[in-house]
């Protein structure tokens, strides 16, 4: 037996399970794991050089955050959306990120909406935008949406966008909008939209969420379609 006690090696096995989760997340998000990509222990085991308790401990987050499926006779694979769901997510995003957008115009606080300006102004001056790609790949507290939706102070509307919807969002976006024109007019879209957040005007906050969710939807719409003729 080990002379480690119990508890610690709990809490080193949870350590080694969040590492381990976060970094097979972050090969889906990025595409180094393509959707579809059949999951195996050994083979991640092997590759991230940890035990089973721990893998399986993370598989079961990814499960949960719906970016790893159980298909019968099959086992586990990366999620691969089908063109219309990933849409219908796009269209859902519109309608709650403009409410989140309207409440966050009322309910952010001047520290906060301070925190969005300063985040633009990093934004502006990272290598990425600078050279047309994607700047808005970024998680949790980096993410300009993320914090609009934590500005809203609604639980409920926090709780169904930085949730499961958030990393499936955040995995296509990744995909599809790291190139061409669309990063940059998607940064003027964000200034234009915290300019109305921080006017305290939540009809003007709202439409230009939408609008600007719209747009990304779009962007995405093409260069699946672009994707699939270059498969034919």
């Amino acid at each position: 037996m080990s002379d480690v006690p119990y508890a610690y090696q709990e809490g080193e096995t949870r350590t080694l399970a969040d590492r381990v989760f976060e970094q097979i997340q972050t090969a889906i998000v990025k595409g180094d794991i393509p959707p579809g990509s059949k999951i195996t222990e050994p083979g991640l085991a092997k590759e991230y050089g940890i035990s089973r308790g721990p893998l399986r401990e993370a598989i079961r987050r990814l499960e949960g955050r719906r970016l790893i499926k159980r298909v019968p006779h099959v086992g586990a694979r990366v999620v691969s959306l089908s063109f219309e769901e990933l849409l219908d997510i796009y269209d859902v995003r519109e309608a709650m990120e403009g409410m989140a957008c309207r409440l966050a115009a009322r309910n952010m606080t001047e520290e906060e909406i301070q925190g969005l300006k300063e985040l633009l102004a990093r934004h502006e001056e990272a290598a990425e935008l600078q050279e047309g790609k994607g700047y808005f790949q970024k998680e949790g507290d980096l993410d300009f949406h993320f914090r609009i939706v934590l500005g809203s102070k609604n639980e409920k509307l926090t709780e169904l966008l930085c949730g499961e919807l958030y990393h499936l969002v955040r995995m296509y976006r990744y995909q599809f909008s790291t190139s061409g024109s669309r990063p940059k007019r998607a940064f003027e879209e964000h200034h234009r939209i915290v300019d109305a957040i921080e006017q305290r005007d939540e009809e003007l906050a709202e439409m230009l969420m939408r609008r600007h969710i719209s747009a990304s939807r779009k962007n995405v719409e093409q260069r699946l379609r672009e994707s699939q003729a270059e498969q034919l």
